[in-house]
């Protein structure tokens, strides 16, 4: 996807320039002092705080949504070895059949 600036944004571009307005997190109007002490470096950071806290994770959700996630893993597990059990089985699939099997049974990690 492509950033584009819509009409809104534009305008409230416009509006902090001509007003020349403080706004949080969004612009300052900076002394020709304060620029200066900035050894004229006009980069954003300097003058604005954009920072945003993230917000904090529910370790406990997660947790659950982690435990819920292994439980179905282990039941389609299953569900496949079940299925896998019911193969026709010749020579050539047998060590596949069975090497998959160990692999989903928490065995042999080839």
């Amino acid at each position: 996807t492509q950033n584009v600036l819509s009409p809104k944004h534009i305008q409230k571009i416009v509006s902090a320039y001509k007003e020349r307005t403080d706004t949080e997190k969004y612009s300052h109007v900076a002394s020709y002092d304060e620029i200066k002490e900035n050894d004229f470096n006009l980069n954003i950071p300097r003058y604005v705080d954009t920072f945003e806290d993230e917000a904090p994770v529910d370790l406990i959700q997660v947790s659950d949504e982690i435990s819920k996630i292994d439980h179905e893993l282990s039941e389609k597990q299953s569900d496949l070895l079940a299925m896998m059990n019911e193969l026709a089985v010749n020579k050539e699939s047998q060590l596949i059949i069975e090497s998959t099997k160990r692999i989903l049974a928490g065995g042999d990690h080839e």
